[in-house]
């Protein structure tokens, strides 16, 4: 059974606490507890307020029907929910639910100590969901690593192999005469490639140009 004087600390209205309590006790799975329960407190009168309850697993919304007689239950899961906030207002505050997909879910007149209560503790869910997935989604990534067998990375290993004396081969000089002609023409085709690869300005390309076969 659910202790309900825990959940009486804020003012919460006591019967419509333990005829919610009741209901709320026939409905939890298994692990599941209630984390926070608010209750609204509509301005003038107060009759059949709405409840929203916080577990660890869902939020729950309840609310009376049938003059109280029955009551209607509706629930969202925390993978279900994008995020949660609250408007504070002179008559009491919203609590805002937005879900991944679908319309937001808005109740009014939540009294404002609540309200901040009510939204700390889906926040704290909200995390506590989201670090699990990350969690999961670790476990994923190395369990498909270890089925690919992917070897962890090594240091690698270092061999010392004995120095040689060194021997020294003697370059052979190959001289090979070149006319001027020929040289001006190397010299111009590499003046037109640095223009080409745009490593020299139309100016300058030009002006060397001129220097060079004004040395001819």
């Amino acid at each position: 059974m659910i202790n309900i004087d825990r959940f009486l600390a804020d003012e919460q209205d006591p019967k419509a606490v333990e005829k919610v309590a009741g209901k709320l006790n026939d409905l939890l799975t298994s692990g599941e507890e209630i984390l926070y329960l608010a209750v609204q407190k509509k301005p003038a009168v107060n009759l059949l307020p709405d409840c929203i309850a916080i577990s660890n697993k869902r939020i729950f919304y309840c609310s009376p029907s049938n003059l109280g007689l029955t009551m209607n239950f509706k629930d969202i899961s925390w993978k279900n929910i994008k995020e949660v906030s609250f408007k504070e207002g002179l008559l009491g505050s919203k609590f805002i639910c937005v879900p991944q997909s679908g319309e937001n879910i808005v109740t009014d007149f939540i009294p404002k100590t609540q309200v901040r209560k009510l939204h700390q503790a889906a926040n704290q869910q909200l995390e506590e969901y989201k670090e699990l997935l990350r969690q999961q989604k670790l476990e994923e990534n190395r369990a498909t690593a270890s089925t690919f067998n992917i070897p962890a990375p090594s240091t690698p290993q270092v061999i010392d192999l004995p120095i040689e004396e060194a021997v020294i081969i003697p370059e052979i000089a190959h001289v090979v005469e070149v006319s001027q002609e020929d040289e001006i023409e190397q010299k111009l085709i590499k003046l037109k490639t640095l223009y080409d690869k745009q490593l020299i300005t139309r100016e300058e390309y030009e002006h060397k140009k001129a220097a060079i076969l004004d040395s001819m």
